[in-house]
């Protein structure tokens, strides 16, 4: 139990730098909602949902690679600084490209009349490129409450000038206050969102300047080996993206022309963000997990440790999952009530990422085997099926199709990666005990919803009772109960002898 406890330490601490500033994040999301019409929202979702994809192109699998490289070579200066030449390379490329192209790329997506947008973008996706070398040597060095308190300065900083700009000035203007032009110009509108993420991540890489260090020098045999490794972590890390994100990109082109596609895709990506309990859970246990997988590899227990995490892993997602989904009724308000009509969609993409978590922990195999080109076909394999999914049904069907285009996707990658990885890299999952945990989230999601409860109240209370019996049955079957009861009675001991 002691490599349990450790991961389950690990993910607290680095749950609470990754939570506390998702939940920051999330938190401008009614502030979006309420002050943006969907439309306007719609260009936001948009626009972020190619930050996702591009993030992985211009990190490359690096942060991985650092992981796998400096455990291995013994000299991690010399990894990390030849790591985070190429990436300041590629992405001061990529940067000036931006600022250079702004106008053409704008007029290809739509949006010719706010060139600044895509070079605002482009700085934006540099720094944070830039940014996750560092963050993740922190990672390295276990130094959860500097990473933490970065990451939280970030999310503050973008929070503070999101209020000043969206709420405050408008505010002062509205009572008669006046406002120099290069304080305030209410034309920028929606540009202050995207400005203020400017602002503060360049703020973050100053604030992380100091471990921009190239004293291990540059390395160029090294870096192609990395690369040689890296390369296909980005491929499937670039499949994986478009999993994540290409609805958000293609539902305007694909949504019939008697339908207001920017307001549908504004919808969209407001009710997409109340799945985000549980994606933050999934993240939060990635930062810890990925670490713990590489230092506890060759411990000879390690795959029967392995095995039983996934038990416990399980368990918490669905509880959050069934969780989210008793409290809609609560959830819903943090998107303005124009967004409601879409609420339809939640149970859907709520399911679709527990099983992108259960993917994302069977795939630690490929990494810890130096397979990744396996996780290149994988994810290839799941972006084909979001691909089709969005082609084929959301003309007919709409954002729903959108949404079971996720499931479908991390439903067949977390089976194609369990039999490959029983293939190549076994460890002896306790599948039936893992089904069955998925066969009672069903039996008591079709409770959920099919029970007619008008009042809201009487709502709650029955969908908050069905998921504590739901906890409670998984909790016990994994040993938590008895687990809890053990340190209750070890406390009441320790109390007792003074």
């Amino acid at each position: 139990m002691k490599p349990v406890k450790q991961l389950a330490g690990q993910t607290v601490i680095y749950g609470l730098s990754t939570i506390v500033p998702r939940f920051l994040s999330f938190l401008l999301v009614p502030l979006y909602t309420w002050f943006f019409p969907a439309e306007e929202y719609g260009v936001v979702t948009e626009l972020y949902a190619y930050v996702i994809v591009l993030n992985i192109l211009l990190t490359y699998g690096m942060e991985t690679a650092f992981f796998k490289f400096s455990q291995d070579s013994g000299n991690a200066d010399k990894v990390y600084s030849t790591i985070l030449s190429s990436i300041l390379i590629s992405s001061g490329i990529f940067a000036l490209a931006t600022i250079l192209f702004a106008p053409s790329v704008a007029g290809a997506l739509g949006y010719e009349s706010n060139p600044e947008y895509v070079w605002i973008f482009g700085l934006i996706i540099s720094i944070d490129a830039v940014c996750a070398i560092p963050f993740v040597k922190l990672r390295k060095q276990n130094k959860a409450f500097k990473f933490a308190s970065i990451k939280l300065a970030n999310v503050g900083i973008s929070v503070v000038l999101n209020l000043l700009f969206i709420v405050f000035f408008p505010w002062l203007i509205h009572k008669g206050h006046h406002l120099p032009v290069w304080l305030y110009n209410p034309s920028i509108g929606l540009g202050y969102i995207f400005i203020s993420n400017l602002v503060a991540s360049s703020i973050t890489l100053l604030i992380l300047s100091p471990l921009i260090s190239f004293k291990g020098g540059f390395d160029f045999k090294m870096l192609k080996t990395i690369l040689a490794y890296s390369i296909p972590l980005l491929v499937a890390g670039f499949a994986g993206s478009i999993n994540e994100a290409l609805d958000r990109i293609l539902i305007k082109h694909l949504l019939p022309d008697n339908v207001n596609a920017m307001e549908q895709l504004g919808i969209y990506g407001a009710n997409f963000k109340l799945a985000v309990v549980l994606v933050l859970f999934i993240q939060t246990f990635r930062f810890a997990a990925e670490p713990f997988f590489f230092n506890y590899e060759k411990e000879k227990d390690s795959r029967v440790v392995f095995s039983r995490i996934l038990n416990y892993f399980t368990a918490f997602i669905l509880i959050i999952y069934l969780g989210s989904l008793a409290n809609l009724d609560i959830l819903k308000y943090f998107i303005g009530k124009e967004y409601w009509k879409g609420l339809y969609i939640v149970p859907v993409l709520l399911f679709a990422n527990v099983f992108l978590g259960i993917y994302i922990y069977l795939s630690a195999w490929y990494k810890l085997a130096g397979k990744t080109m396996y996780g290149a076909y994988i994810v290839a394999i799941g972006a084909a099926l979001t691909i089709a999914a969005n082609v084929f049904f959301v003309p007919a069907f709409g954002i729903i199709a959108g949404a079971a285009g996720h499931l479908l996707s991390y439903f067949v990658m977390t089976i194609v990666c369990y039999f490959w990885g029983k293939k190549y890299y076994p460890i002896p999952y306790e599948v039936g005990r893992i089904l069955k945990y998925m066969g009672l989230a069903v039996v008591f999601t079709v409770a959920i919803l099919l029970l007619p409860i008008h009042s809201v109240i009487l709502r709650l209370v029955a969908f908050n009772s069905i998921l504590l019996v739901f906890a409670f049955i998984l909790l016990k079957d994994v040993g938590m109960i008895t687990a809890l009861k053990s340190s209750i009675t070890q406390l009441k001991r320790k109390v007792s002898k003074g």
